[in-house]
């Protein structure tokens, strides 16, 4: 019986620490020198298209517009798909120079379907290489020249920096929160690319060579529809490829609505994806010898990084009380390790990239930052979301 009872305890701690290694290991990978940054080629462009699905944007969408035209490629060429809006979403984008293509269809909601929508008119006179942005955000200069080249270079999706940045004058818990944004989308696939692993797709600055995406399935509900994208395709052999020197940026909303429902969104969608795709997909890669799915299905495991540091110590406290009953040591041993582990990477990876975003007070109230997820995750046992539900826009009426 006791040594069941060990088996129960100590394999969730395992498993735990497991994650903090790997999680440990992409911070250590990501301090270490990059690789050689690739150079800007817009003329080997060929025929781009730039895709982007909007539900409502309105003017929200103008300063990408105008950033994607100001890129200066050649043989470029915006297609807007304008889905279920209720507003000049169409009009406002036709006014900026795109060609526009409107979708209604309320009981088929989400960014999956719109990018469907769009790929089947793209299919009329395909380009060579299609790039995905929301329409909140903004490439930076020379970005969507770098992921083409990278996409035509290696024949993969190609995933850019994409970093999302909060308003003036932002709280303390949106400062963590852009500080977890920043080490899931940046330190951690930064580690992974220095290892020569793929990264997850994050849902704008994408590159796809046209046949990559041919044959996959993205009309889907799927409320993180980027991170389902990046298995399937990694599943079929194109794994995505990360390419740092090419950046995207947006803005959190600053409205408290605003917030709550993309972090729900988020967080519930991740957690889901672990399950439905995660875990599948480590046993197919292992029976396949598949390393690029291996890698990419166990990153996909790592839970949202306040999670991650919440499970290790409460297990820390699961594993104590049970040590302070038996007198067994090894699952409190197993989950000290992990939970030392994951103190010191998010000790480094705010060291060396969260600084200018988080300081080191803001790093202490990270236990309260936590205690304010936890409805968010008991939401998930409770109360799952499990549709799309778009974000509340800063300058919309309440």
């Amino acid at each position: 019986m006791t040594l069941i009872l060990n088996m129960l305890i100590s394999l969730p701690a395992l498993l735990l620490t497991l994650l903090a290694l790997w999680f440990g290991m992409q911070v250590v990978a990501a301090c270490l020198p990059g690789r050689t940054p690739t150079r800007d080629n817009a003329t080997a462009c060929g025929r781009l298209a730039v895709l982007i699905p909007a539900h409502n944007e309105s003017t929200n969408m103008i300063p990408t517009l105008r950033a994607v035209h100001s890129q200066g490629l050649a043989g470029l060429r915006v297609l807007v798909v304008a889905d279920n809006c209720s507003d000049d979403t169409a009009q406002v984008a036709k006014n900026e120079g795109a060609e526009v293509i409107e979708r209604s269809d309320p009981t088929r909601r989400g960014k999956g379907y719109a990018l469907d929508f769009g790929i089947q008119h793209l299919k009329a006179a395909p380009p060579d290489t299609v790039i995905v942005m929301d329409a909140d955000c903004l490439p930076a200069p020379g970005a969507m020249a770098r992921m083409v080249e990278l996409a035509t270079q290696t024949q993969r999706p190609v995933q850019a920096l994409y970093l999302m940045n909060n308003p003036n004058q932002p709280t303390v818990k949106s400062r963590i929160a852009e500080f977890a944004w920043l080490v899931k989308n940046h330190v951690r696939a930064r580690g992974l690319h220095w290892f020569g692993l793929p990264c997850q797709l994050t849902g704008s600055g994408m590159a796809f060579p046209w046949h990559v995406l041919q044959g996959v399935p993205l009309a889907t509900g799927e409320i993180v529809e980027d991170m389902k994208l990046g298995i399937t395709l990694a599943a079929r052999g194109y794994a995505p490829v990360f390419c740092e020197q090419a950046m995207v940026s947006s803005t959190f909303p600053a409205n408290d609505e605003g917030v709550r429902s993309q972090r729900k969104r988020w967080e519930h969608g991740h957690l889901a994806i672990i399950w439905n795709e995660g875990l599948p997909n480590l046993g197919r890669a292992l029976l396949n010898r598949d390393q690029n799915l291996l890698f990419m299905a166990l990153d996909l495991c790592i839970p949202p990084l306040a999670l991650l540091v919440m499970m290790n110590m409460v297990w820390l406290i699961v594993a104590s009380i049970y040590w302070a009953w038996l007198g067994s040591a090894w699952a409190l041993t197993i989950s000290l390790i992990g939970m030392l582990i994951t103190a010191a990477s998010v000790t480094l990876a705010w060291y060396k990239f969260g600084r200018s975003v988080v300081t080191g007070t803001d790093m202490l109230r990270v236990p309260i930052y936590m205690l304010s997820k936890l409805s968010v995750y008991a939401g998930f046992l409770f109360r799952r979301q499990t549709t799309w539900v778009r974000s509340k826009r800063d300058n919309e009426p309440k």
